[in-house]
């Protein structure tokens, strides 16, 4: 049986240990998916001795049909489109501009939110460790992957405490390296694998973003 996390604290201080040979170089990046992949995120960068930061990603929906990701934006001023829904839709540019500028605007806030007005951090060139605190079906993580790929990391890792063993495998195919902690079968949902999966609010994001950002020079 494997054994659940105490918190997000807990699953970030057991990855890391899985990601041991990333320690202590200046080539790497650790960026969390907020909110709940930055608790993660910073213990990994804490015990990495790395930088630290956020990569937020907003889906674009299908007007009417939010659920069904038309593209994202993210971190970095980066669009991925899914060519297949955009085709279908057939929707005039200028209404994808405005989707896609309200989106902006909200990723904007979150970013100012979460950073103040400290820049990104930028993954060209560095090996860019990608966290969450868990992948169920894995359609966040996906789009950060492609929206990531367009800023030019020299490897992409993804790092996630517990996976559906089905999505982990699928991810394999898509970066350089994953590494899910704990895969359970059956697997039902993220929230079940940790002893406390509360909500983690924007003020814990801003701490330990500054805690981070006081703690390792960049």
């Amino acid at each position: 049986m494997q054994q659940p996390f105490r918190n997000r604290a807990d699953a970030g201080q057991r990855l890391a240990a899985m990601l041991h040979t990333y320690a202590d170089r200046s080539d790497v990046l650790v960026l969390g998916l907020p909110r709940g992949g930055v608790p993660v995120a910073y213990e990994i960068a804490e015990a990495l001795n790395a930088p630290l930061d956020v990569f937020v990603v907003r889906k674009i929906g299908v007007p009417g049909h939010e659920e069904l990701a038309l593209g994202a934006i993210a971190t970095g001023g980066v669009r991925v489109f899914n060519e297949d829904v955009r085709f279908a839709l057939r929707a005039p540019e200028a209404v994808i501009d405005e989707l896609t500028a309200r989106e902006q605007r909200e990723l904007e806030r979150r970013e100012r939110a979460y950073r103040g007005d400290r820049p990104a951090l930028s993954p060209e060139g560095k090996i860019t460790i990608l966290v969450d605190d868990g992948l169920a079906t894995g359609a966040s993580m996906r789009a950060a992957i492609a929206a990531l790929r367009r800023q030019n990391p020299s490897k992409i890792v993804v790092a996630v405490p517990t996976a559906a063993p089905p999505v982990c495998d699928e991810f394999r195919h898509k970066v350089d390296e994953i590494i899910c902690a704990i895969t359970p079968e059956p697997f039902m949902a993220v929230g079940l694998w940790y002893q406390d999966f509360s909500q983690t609010s924007d003020q814990e994001v801003r701490d330990l973003m500054e805690r981070a950002r006081d703690g390792v020079e960049v």
